[in-house]
């Protein structure tokens, strides 16, 4: 028998569910597809992951000309993208997903009479392993394709208990009412509520592998090369799409990100390309963020470097406004950052945009934020920087 890859081009439902248990049963993998895309990046990723067939939203199936087989026990492709938006398929095993699903379970202590709500996106790990602990348990699920207060509401008034949210929902829903809310994605915010976990892992390890600093049963956390961190567990991915299999020949997944390990907690720092080497100085942008969103006229920011003739790289402010606060001086963001932080770290360059382009996961997109710093959203000098 030839095992396919069969992907999933439909909104998160209950039918995506069953199509999922479905496949599996037939023994073939699923790709699911995030809803978000428009139909040309739909038609290249199906090519791209070669699935050999797509079931749509009205359950109807459709046999593609570019299919790729798929190995015995091969139970998923999830293709992720970084900033820049290209694509690659991360392939895992019903026994990486069912190890990541079972540890997650014992470290959490839910049970069958939980009910779990999934509201983020099914396309990746974040959401679909909401419904994962929800089939493995037997437990009741809820599912919308929505991260608002007034699906939460709906859920939380129909007995939802646990659920999956990345930081930029976190900040705009009331959670106080759920047992368990887990906090993954990008850099969770400081100061969580009691029933909020923050999560730290990659797709490349099924989720989350690492809860408020401490690893789950059964995964390694070591410290490689300039703090690299490097992961080791029976949840990681078997290789990519591609055949390519990132880890090492004992096992070790080295994930590009680096931290910090203290009384046998980890600290993630950032990944290594996002550090902001300035004058010689080395700036974390999660650190600088922080010190921006104590603004209380800021409603959302990013941080990152950009090129600078004097600096080499230039610690740079993206940020988003209240609706009813025209303008932000540079000057007064950097008198702010620098009543905590050392004032190299004080961003040297300033833009106000309406928002900050991020995918379902939370990860800001680059590509189009660097495309939004050229246009002029205000009249007044947001824009300028300091030497």
């Amino acid at each position: 028998m030839v095992r396919e890859l069969v992907a999933i081009d439909m909104p998160a439902s209950d039918a995506f569910v069953t199509t999922v248990k479905q496949i599996w049963d037939s023994g073939n993998a699923v790709l699911p597809i995030d809803q978000r895309l428009p139909e040309i990046s739909r038609t290249k990723l199906l090519a791209e992951m070669g699935a050999s067939a797509v079931v749509s939203a009205d359950g109807s199936h459709t046999t593609l000309g570019h299919g790729r087989p798929v190995e015995i026990g091969d139970a998923l492709v999830i293709a992720t993208s970084g900033s820049t938006g290209q694509s690659k398929g991360v392939v895992h095993t019903h026994d990486s997903i069912l190890f990541a699903t079972k540890t997650t379970v014992a470290r959490l202590r839910c049970t069958a009479e939980d009910h779990w709500l999934a509201c983020i996106s099914l396309a990746h790990v974040g959401g679909l392993s909401v419904v994962l602990r929800a089939l493995h348990l037997g437990s009741r699920l809820t599912i919308n394709s929505r991260a608002d207060q007034a699906t939460i509401l709906a859920a939380l008034d129909n007995g939802a208990t646990m659920t999956s949210l990345v930081p930029t929902v976190l900040r705009s829903v009331d959670i106080s009412r759920f047992k368990t809310v887990l906090i993954g994605g990008s850099n969770a915010p400081d100061n969580l509520p009691s029933n909020a976990i923050s999560t730290y892992g990659l797709t490349e390890t099924m989720g989350g592998v690492v809860y408020d600093g401490v690893p789950l049963d059964g995964v390694e956390i070591r410290l490689g090369e300039d703090s690299e961190i490097e992961i080791r567990s029976k949840s990681l991915l078997r290789c990519y799409r591609n055949g390519v299999d990132p880890k090492t020949n004992d096992g070790w997944l080295r994930t590009g990100d680096l931290g910090d390990l203290r009384d046998g907690g980890l600290k993630v720092l950032g990944r290594q390309d996002e550090l902001i080497n300035t004058g010689g100085f080395k700036v974390w942008p999660s650190t600088v963020e922080n010190s921006i969103r104590q603004l209380e006229v800021v409603t959302d920011v990013f941080v990152a470097a950009t090129p600078d003739k004097k600096w080499g790289s230039a610690v740079t402010a993206w940020v988003v406004l209240q609706p009813n606060v025209a303008n932000l001086q540079l000057i007064v963001l950097r008198d702010h950052v620098q009543e905590t932080l050392p004032d190299y770290c004080a961003p040297r360059k300033l833009f106000v945009v309406k928002q900050i382009p991020k995918s379902s996961l939370g990860k800001v997109q680059m590509t189009q934020l660097l495309k939004l710093s050229h246009e002029s959203y205000e009249p007044h000098e947001s824009h300028k920087s300091i030497e």
